[in-house]
């Protein structure tokens, strides 16, 4: 279990897998560029879409790395320390941002 948690002027979170998520973030951002050029240079509607495809799944895929990875830390830790109930209900809350659910 990782030990993400670290109080320092606000939550300050340590990344199991740090590169790892870094990589795939450079890379989008590159994917993201590439579509800039694409609409630049008057390419193919369904080209530019298919692109634009293939970032919001390896947003998602990042998304629900850094949800496994605050689980398996944050929450674990406040469960343990006996504040489970505002850790869940935060994860809840992200959940549902992520899933475009509203809160209610």
């Amino acid at each position: 279990m990782p030990d993400c948690c670290i109080p320092d002027e606000g939550p300050k979170v340590v990344q199991p897998g740090k590169q790892k998520l870094l990589s795939r973030l450079n890379r989008i951002e590159g994917q993201v560029r590439g579509i800039t050029k694409m609409v630049d240079e008057d390419r193919y509607c369904v080209d530019v879409l298919t692109q634009i495809s293939a970032i919001k799944s390896a947003i998602d895929s990042v998304a629900m790395q850094l949800l496994e990875n605050h689980a398996h830390g944050c929450v674990a830790k406040a469960i343990q320390e006996g504040k489970g109930d505002a850790a869940i209900d935060e994860l809840m809350m992200v959940v549902k941002k992520l899933s475009g659910k509203t809160l209610g």
